[in-house]
C-alpha cells in the first residue's frame, strides 16, 4: 500500500499553499526526514519532509498548483527498488550490502560502476530548476560545489558559476574587438521579455499593501537626527562588546531601544483599531523588516522590552540567518506590535514607509550622510541621518507623530539617556 504525501498544517490563518519545487523524481529514492517537495505559502516557504523512507511513486500535484491543508501530494512506495542512480531508502541498503559481500569481485566491480556513472547521473538528484537551467546551459554540475541541503548543486549555485565564468572570459574578449554593433539587432523579439508568475509571498505582500493604502488613513512625518553620539559610543565600545558577547554592536539595537520608550511616550503609536475599538498593547513586539530569497519579510522581537542590547542583536542576526535561509517560522512573522525598516543600507536618502497591518505606525531608517548642522552659533559638520515615521491618523494624531519622533532623536542623539532610562 503506498503511503500518502500530504499537505501539513501550517498555521491558524493560512489554508493555501503553492507547490514550489519537487526534490526528487518519480522512481527516485530517499529516506525517512529527506525533504520531498516545498510549498510556499503567502509568508514562508515549508519543507515537506518524507514520512516513511521509500520510493517516490508518483506526483499529484505539479509545481505551480495552489493546494489545500492535507491535500495529498503524491505517494511513497515503501517496497519499490529506487530507478537510475537515485539513492536507495535505508531498509534496501543493507539488503545491497548483504548480497554484495558475497563476493569481493562483484563489490569491486559495482564500486567502479558507481564511480563511472556518478557523473552522468549527477543532473537527476538536482532540484527540477537547477537541472533545468544547468541542461540549458551545458553547465558540468560536478565542477560545482553545492550549498544545498547534503552538498546539493541549488540553482544559484549554477547562476553563481555562469556569472563567475563570464567574468573570466570577459577580458579576453575586451581586449580583442569591440563587439560588432548588428549583434544588438540580432535579439530575438521574445528575449526582450520574461514573463514570470508572482511568488504567493509576493501576491500577499502587494495585497497588504494596497489593503493599508485603501484602510488606514496613512501620513508621514519626518525629522533628522545626528548620529554623532551614537557612531561615537559605537566607536569606544565595540571591541569590548563583541568579545564579551559575540556579536556585534548595531545601529538597529539603538533603534528598537529608542522606538520602546517613544511607544512608552505614545501608546497610541503602539495600538491597533478592530472594528470599533482601539486596542492598546501593553508589550512590545517589534518587528524589523529582512530582506530574504523570496522578498521581504518582517520577523518579529519578542518582549524586546525585555531584552539588553546584545540581546537584541543576537535575536535579529538569529531571525535574519533564518530568513536567508528559508527556515523561519510562521509563528516568528505573526504578531507584531510596530515595525522598523532601514532602507538605509540599500542607500535610500528618504522615503515613506507603508504601514503593516493592523499595526498603527512603522518608522523608516535611511542611510547617514554628512550634512552641515548648526551647532551653538557655529556650523558643524555630523553624521546625520533622516527619520521618517508613518502613522494611522485614524488613531494617531499629528502631534502624536512628532511627539514620537522627537523622543526617538532625543534617545538617540543622547544614548546614555537610555542606558540610565531617563
Amino acid at each position: 500500500m503506498a503511503t500518502e504525501i500530504k499537505v501539513p498544517q501550517m498555521g491558524e490563518s493560512i489554508t493555501e499553499a503553492t507547490v514550489a519545487e519537487w526534490h526528487f523524481k518519480p522512481g527516485e529514492g530517499f529516506e525517512s526526514g529527506d525533504i520531498v517537495v516545498e510549498l510556499e505559502t503567502d509568508k514562508v516557504t515549508m519543507e515537506v519532509p518524507a514520512p516513511v523512507g521509500g520510493v517516490l511513486k508518483e506526483i499529484l500535484r505539479e509545481s505551480g498548483d495552489t493546494v489545500a491543508v492535507d491535500e495529498v501530494l503524491g505517494t511513497i512506495d515503501e517496497n519499490a527498488q529506487p530507478s537510475g542512480g537515485s539513492v536507495p531508502p535505508a531498509g534496501d541498503e543493507g539488503k545491497q550490502q548483504s548480497s554484495a559481500s558475497g563476493s569481493g569481485a562483484s563489490s569491486n566491480e559495482s564500486h567502479k560502476s558507481d564511480s563511472s556513472d556518478s557523473a552522468e547521473n549527477q543532473n537527476d538528484s538536482l532540484a527540477p530548476g537547477a537541472r533545468r537551467l544547468a541542461e540549458e546551459k551545458g553547465v558540468d554540475v560536478s565542477a560545482i560545489q553545492g550549498s544545498g541541503k547534503r552538498g546539493q548543486v541549488t540553482k544559484e549555485d549554477i547562476i553563481n558559476h555562469l556569472e563567475k565564468k563570464s567574468g573570466q572570459t570577459a577580458p579576453a574578449a575586451r581586449s580583442s574587438a569591440p563587439p560588432a554593433p548588428e549583434r544588438k539587432s540580432a535579439v530575438r523579439s521574445g528575449e526582450r521579455e520574461e514573463v514570470k508568475p508572482m511568488s504567493r509571498l509576493r501576491q500577499r505582500v502587494a495585497e497588504r499593501l494596497v489593503e493599508a493604502q485603501q484602510t488606514a488613513a496613512i501620513l508621514t512625518t519626518f525629522n533628522e537626527v545626528d548620529m554623532s553620539g551614537v557612531m561615537d559610543l559605537r566607536s569606544r565600545y565595540k571591541d569590548k562588546f563583541k568579545e564579551k558577547y559575540e556579536v556585534g554592536l548595531g545601529f538597529m539595537s539603538f533603534f528598537v531601544k529608542a522606538s520602546i520608550e517613544a511607544l512608552k511616550t505614545v501608546p497610541a503609536i503602539n495600538a491597533e483599531i478592530r472594528g470599533t475599538d482601539i486596542v492598546y498593547k501593553n508589550y512590545f513586539d517589534i518587528g524589523v523588516a529582512v530582506g530574504g530569497p523570496r522578498g521581504l519579510v518582517v520577523p518579529i522581537i519578542r518582549d524586546a522590552d525585555e531584552l539588553s542590547f546584545a540581546g537584541i542583536e543576537q535575536e535579529i542576526i538569529r531571525l535574519a540567518t533564518r530568513v536567508k535561509e528559508g527556515s523561519i517560522g510562521l509563528d516568528e512573522l505573526q504578531g507584531g506590535t510596530f515595525t522598523i525598516s532601514n532602507g538605509g543600507i540599500y542607500g535610500s536618502m528618504l522615503s515613506t514607509p507603508i504601514l503593516n497591518p493592523p499595526q498603527s505606525g512603522i518608522l523608516g531608517m535611511h542611510n547617514i550622510v554628512k550634512r552641515p548642522v548648526v551647532v551653538g552659533d557655529e556650523i558643524k559638520i555630523r553624521p546625520v541621518m533622516y527619520i521618517a515615521l508613518s502613522y494611522d491618523h485614524r488613531i494617531v494624531d499629528g502631534k502624536d507623530a512628532v511627539t514620537f519622533l522627537v523622543r526617538i532623536k532625543e534617545c538617540i542623539e543622547n544614548p546614555e539617556r537610555m542606558l540610565l532610562d531617563i
